[in-house]
């Protein structure tokens, strides 16, 4: 993984990778074009973007991170996290805000974003049962020679949802099972990828 981060995750590419504040306005201004990012431009496509800008927007004003995990990141050392993503993502949607929430508590962390589409040889490092599936957030030292850790694309639970729902619809449509993905989501309130993320960053780091 080491040989293959010094090739494709290049300094040069994290200086014009986006702030989360960038990627923010890029996504509302894709809204107000109608448009989003990557090659499918559907009306399907361009009404999950809607969707994700105002989940993105929501979660800027409500996210909350608990004291523990608060103290966690305080202490951690200086690192990027980059995140593969798309503005018409809905799970990007509805984790990235966390994590901009948790990279604001420590100047020392850099939240960058690249898109999926226009970085694959990227993303195909980073494949999740040999799907392109994102976000995929990635840990890593500032010198970009050591990878601390990964986390995504969604928490365990919707990773399982998924994996049930594939194998056993149980007659719920393809609408119906993202729109309970979603309503999980609100429920969770953040909660699970803060435990994830926790778990992750105390084995990177020792703790």
């Amino acid at each position: 993984m080491l040989d293959q981060l010094k090739q494709t995750i290049t300094p040069e590419l994290i200086t014009q990778a986006q702030t989360y504040f960038e990627y923010r306005e890029l996504v509302k201004q894709l809204v107000l074009e109608n448009k989003t990012t990557g090659p499918n431009q559907s009306e399907a496509y361009l009404e999950y973007t809607r969707m994700a800008a105002q989940r993105m927007h929501r979660w800027d004003k409500t996210a909350k991170v608990s004291s523990e995990m608060e103290d966690l990141i305080r202490d951690l050392p200086p690192q990027i996290w980059l995140v593969i993503t798309e503005a018409w993502c809905g799970d990007a949607a509805q984790t990235i805000p966390y994590m901009n929430k948790l990279s604001e508590i420590n100047p020392g962390i850099q939240l960058r974003m690249i898109l999926r589409d226009e970085n694959l040889e990227i993303m195909d490092q980073y494949l999740t049962n040999g799907a392109r599936s994102i976000p995929k957030l990635i840990a890593l030292s500032p010198g970009l020679k050591k990878e601390y850790f990964t986390w995504g694309p969604k928490p365990q639970f919707l990773l399982d949802r998924q994996r049930a729902y594939k194998l056993d619809p149980q007659g719920l449509s393809s609408k119906e099972f993202t729109e309970g993905t979603h309503l999980w989501y609100a429920r969770d309130n953040n909660q699970s990828l803060e435990k994830e993320l926790m778990d992750r960053i105390k084995e990177a780091f020792i703790l």
